[in-house]
C-alpha cells in the first residue's frame, strides 16, 4: 500500500529542515491531518501551533520570514486562503516575504469534511496576489522534488496539497521546474491540460480515445503561477484544440489562465472541465467527481466534442 502524501510531506520537511535551520512549521491546531506531528517531535523549538487562529498564524509568519525565516503554515484549503486573504495580501504579499502557505484538501478531495471545507475558489483567489507563487503536485515524487525549489524561491508560495494516498505518475529521475508545465505524453489531435487529481482521470481519457484513434497529448501544469505560456502556445498550435481538466472552480483557476494565453496568443478551440459555479457539498470522492462532471468518461465526452470544432 503506497504511503500518505502527508506523511510524506512531513517527512520531507525534517530531512530539509536539518540542513536549513530557517524553516519554520505553523499549524492551526491540525497536526494529526497534515503530517507535521513528526516536525514537532523533532524540531519543537522551530514548530508553532497557534490553534484555531488562523489570521494570526498569517501575521506571526510574516514577522518570522521579515526575520530570515521560511515559514510553512498549514490549514485545509478555505482557512488557508480566503479566510485569511486580506492577511495574506497586506502582511505577507505587499512586503514580498517568503512564507509558504500549504492548503489542504482541495477541491472535492475534502469529501466528508462537506460545504465549510470544501473550497472551489482557492487557487483562483491566490492567482490574483502579485508575485505569488501557485502550485499543485500530483504525487510523492513531484512534491519532493520541488520542495526545495519552493523554499529556494524567496517568494510567497501557495501549495496546494492532498493529504491522503496517490498513486505515483512519476520516477525519481524525472526533472520538474516551477512554471513549467511537464509533458505526460505527446499527441496531435487535441491537448488535455491538468493538475493534481485530474491527471489519473486525463490518462484514463486518452485511452478511451486512442481506442478510437484520437491522438492526445497531455500536460501536467503543476503550476498555475505563474504560467508556462510558451509551452500552452506550442501545443496549441500542434493540436489544433485545448482541454482543461481542474479539480477546481473553472472561473479562475488553470482554465482561465490557459484561455488567457490562447486567446491573447493563439486562439483554438479550448474546452474547461471543472467545477461550474458551485459551492461544495458532503459526500465521498467518486459520488462527488460525478456530480461535477470531472470523471475520465465526462473528459473523453469533450474530446469528441472538441474535436467537431477544430
Amino acid at each position: 500500500m503506497s504511503e500518505e502524501l502527508r506523511n510524506i510531506y512531513g517527512k520531507e520537511l525534517c530531512k530539509l529542515a536539518e540542513s536549513d535551520n530557517r524553516l519554520i512549521v505553523m499549524e492551526s491546531d491540525l497536526m494529526g491531518a497534515h503530517g507535521t506531528k513528526i516536525f514537532k517531535e523533532k524540531f519543537p523549538e522551530r514548530f508553532i501551533d497557534v490553534g484555531v487562529a488562523e489570521a494570526n498564524m498569517v501575521g506571526i509568519a510574516a514577522g518570522l520570514a521579515n526575520m530570515g525565516k521560511i515559514p510553512f503554515i498549514h490549514s485545509f484549503t478555505p482557512f488557508a486562503t480566503r479566510r485569511v486573504y486580506d492577511q495574506l495580501a497586506v502582511s505577507v504579499g505587499l512586503a514580498k516575504l517568503p512564507v509558504k502557505i500549504v492548503g489542504t484538501d482541495p477541491g472535492v478531495v475534502a469529501e466528508l469534511n462537506g460545504q465549510t471545507h470544501m473550497s472551489f475558489e482557492d487557487a483562483g483567489i491566490m492567482r490574483n496576489l502579485p508575485g505569488f507563487i501557485i502550485v499543485e503536485p500530483v504525487d510523492s515524487v513531484q512534491l519532493k522534488k520541488m520542495l526545495p525549489q519552493i523554499i529556494d524561491s524567496g517568494k510567497p508560495t501557495y501549495i496546494r496539497l492532498q493529504r491522503k494516498e496517490t498513486e505515483n505518475f512519476f520516477n525519481e529521475s524525472d526533472d520538474f521546474e516551477i512554471g513549467k508545465i511537464k509533458e505526460i505524453k505527446d499527441g496531435t489531435d487535441v491537448t488535455i491540460i491538468t493538475s493534481g487529481i485530474m491527471l489519473k482521470e486525463t490518462m484514463n481519457a486518452a485511452k478511451m480515445a486512442e481506442e478510437e484513434g484520437i491522438s492526445v497529448k497531455i500536460l501536467n501544469m503543476h503550476t498555475l503561477k505563474p504560467v508556462d505560456e510558451i509551452t500552452i502556445i506550442d501545443a496549441a498550435k500542434k493540436t489544433g484544440a485545448v482541454i482543461v481538466a481542474e479539480n477546481h472552480s473553472i472561473i479562475n483557476g488553470w482554465g482561465s489562465a490557459v484561455a488567457e494565453v490562447l486567446c491573447e496568443n493563439y486562439p483554438v478551440p479550448l474546452k474547461r472541465i471543472g467545477v461550474k459555479d458551485h459551492y461544495g457539498e458532503v459526500g465521498p470522492l467518486n459520488f462527488l467527481m460525478e456530480k461535477y462532471g470531472l470523471k475520465d468518461k465526462h473528459i473523453f465526452e469533450e474530446i469528441k466534442n472538441i474535436l467537431k470544432r477544430k
